[in-house]
């Protein structure tokens, strides 16, 4: 899927700022915590279906939708933020509330709105009323309100989850995917045994976002196993094999991460340690073993790639490329 994306990293910093308040005029009013500049930030807009996912990185901010923001540039929809870090303080109309780094919130864009926040990495849905209008008494029930339960940390990896795969998703994937992220908001916002039946395709995305980084930040201990995972998820050890399914399996999803670490360090002309140093740092101590898995993974030797890297050749993993579309605003793109 094509993302719309505005940045004003490539701006003069003096017009960095200007810029970034006219992309979101005229639906929110911006003004900078920290005066000065510059003002680096980027919006990156994906259309899912009838969702819009928004991913911002930017400074700290005071932002306002006033009365006349609401009469500018009208619109309805009920907006699921997540922080990956900063925090931020939100005022609606049903009250204050912090929410830090981490806790998923909703508010309505029909509703005046005031947020300070520190500089954020942040990702939000905008679900429009008149598509969802039969989960209203739901969304409008939680409206103005963080989520810092164990089901809102859920909802935050399958928010994590939905943002990483958005590049590689089809036109195809969007409707499927539009139905299961609200299936899997209103199970988690205002849970139910029907709604969380309904909604276990989006749990198990969520779950398998929080594995991988569990995994990513353990694959230097030897005591990342499954049972270890098992217990730090809360799920059965047939449940932890049924998120790997796709994978080969969670032992192999771990062994892979490993040797793509591996494969980077060796890669690194400054990192003079012994290939065997290096693999043992990844729980890999049979210098046997290690060189079959490493070949089968990448089709060549570490030796190879330790060799190409002195030479000034390092072999390169193949990574996925971003497309980029366009769009004249914020509230344009959003239709507001």
């Amino acid at each position: 899927m094509k993302s719309s994306i505005f940045t004003t990293q490539n701006l003069k910093p003096s017009d960095q700022l200007e810029s970034w308040q006219e992309w979101f005029f005229p639906a929110f009013d911006i003004t900078p915590l920290e005066p000065g500049y510059p003002f680096e930030a980027q919006n990156s807009l994906w259309k899912l279906g009838d969702l819009i996912v928004s991913r911002v990185s930017a400074p700290s901010a005071h932002v306002k939708r006033t009365k006349a923001n609401l009469k500018k540039a009208a619109g309805d929809h009920w907006v699921l933020t997540y922080c990956r870090q900063g925090d931020t303080t939100v005022r609606t109309p049903k009250g204050e509330f912090t929410a830090p780094g981490g806790v998923p919130f909703i508010w309505l864009f029909g509703d005046e709105f005031e947020s300070k926040r520190t500089r954020v990495d942040r990702i939000q849905v905008l679900l429009p009323r008149e598509r969802f209008n039969n989960l209203a008494h739901v969304l409008d029930a939680a409206r103005g309100s963080a989520f810092q339960t164990p089901l809102g940390a859920l909802l935050g990896d399958y928010i994590l989850a939905l943002e990483r795969q958005l590049p590689s998703l089809t036109e195809d994937d969007a409707s499927t995917l539009a139905t299961t992220s609200c299936q899997m908001l209103v199970a988690c916002i205002a849970p139910s045994a029907d709604r969380l039946r309904l909604a276990e395709q989006g749990i198990s995305i969520g779950l398998f976002e929080r594995a991988k980084q569990i995994i990513e930040g353990q694959l230097q201990s030897w005591k990342l196993q499954p049972a270890t995972l098992c217990r730090q998820l809360g799920v059965s050890r047939s449940q932890l094999y049924r998120l790997f399914e796709r994978k080969g399996g969670v032992t192999h999803y771990i062994q892979r991460q490993r040797l793509i670490r591996i494969f980077d360090a060796l890669c690194d002309p400054d990192d003079r340690r012994p290939i065997s140093a290096v693999a043992s740092n990844f729980c890999f101590e049979d210098s046997s073993s290690f060189g079959r898995a490493f070949r089968r993974e990448f089709g060549c030797s570490a030796r190879d790639v330790r060799v190409s890297a002195t030479a000034g050749l390092p072999l390169p993993m193949r990574e996925r490329t971003l497309s980029e579309g366009d769009s004249s605003s914020f509230a344009h793109f959003c239709k507001l």
